[in-house]
């Protein structure tokens, strides 16, 4: 399906998910913590390649070569949310070109997970610099957001969102506006996650993540969870 692109399981409310992190938890919001590689958000995990562990300031974090390395995750986390905010916090370190860290898949035996409704974030790298694409794709739309013209130094933490209202898709990296469309959004059903990869095993990703919070619904700007405390960007 042709991206078009613009410049410029309903959740539970889980132990997990409402664990300690940056930022008081929303209702309804599942935090997934890359602190470990059995088990992400209380969902089994199957790592690819060689992920590793590595400690920061604000806890574990996954990291990933850019070459391998992957984890699957067992669950797509806003299946059959009509509304939702994804936030992440993670670090990219350079590498190819196109890269796809977070695949949120609905299971598909006809077209496959690759091909179904999903939605994702990805970067692009040139140079010592990256710059956020966010997309979605299901039945009646297909957006891409992504403004090569706002770049950010590689190595650093970030903390990034992607918002979509049923109406309206934006996306952000540390809270600031990086583009937004229009959309007809239409709830993606159950499936799962990849995460430092695409889900058919292509775009991997160098970097490591620390989290991931799923809401079902569009949170405001004033509503974003902060970078972690101590990663100050670094």
């Amino acid at each position: 399906m042709k991206r078009a692109i613009l410049k410029g399981s309903l959740l539970a409310i889980t132990a997990a998910g409402m664990a300690a992190g940056a930022g008081a938890a929303q209702p309804g919001q599942i935090v997934w913590h890359f602190d470990n590689l059995e088990r992400i958000g209380g969902n089994p995990a199957h790592a690819e390649g060689h992920p590793g562990i590595v400690s920061t300031p604000a806890g574990k974090a996954v990291t990933f070569n850019g070459v391998d390395d992957a984890v699957l995750i067992d669950n797509h986390p806003l299946a059959g949310a009509p509304a939702f905010t994804i936030e992440a916090v993670f670090r990219p370190d350079g590498g190819a070109f196109e890269q796809r860290w977070l695949h949120l898949a609905e299971a598909d035996a006809v077209n496959g997970e690759a091909k179904s409704p999903r939605t994702l974030f990805e970067i692009r790298v040139v140079g010592e610099a990256w710059y956020l694409d966010a997309f979605t794709t299901g039945p009646g739309y297909n957006l891409t957001l992504v403004v090569p013209e706002k770049t950010f130094p590689v190595g650093r933490w970030y903390r990034v969102e992607q918002v979509c209202d049923g109406k309206t898709f934006r996306s952000y990296v540390d809270g600031v506006l990086q583009a937004e469309g229009v959309i007809d959004y239409k709830p993606q059903g159950l499936g799962r996650t990849s995460a430092g990869m695409r889900i058919n095993r292509v775009s991997y990703f160098k970097g490591a993540i620390l989290e991931t919070r799923f809401t079902p619904r569009a949170l405001s700007v004033a509503e974003f969870a902060p970078l972690p405390a101590g990663l100050n960007g670094k």
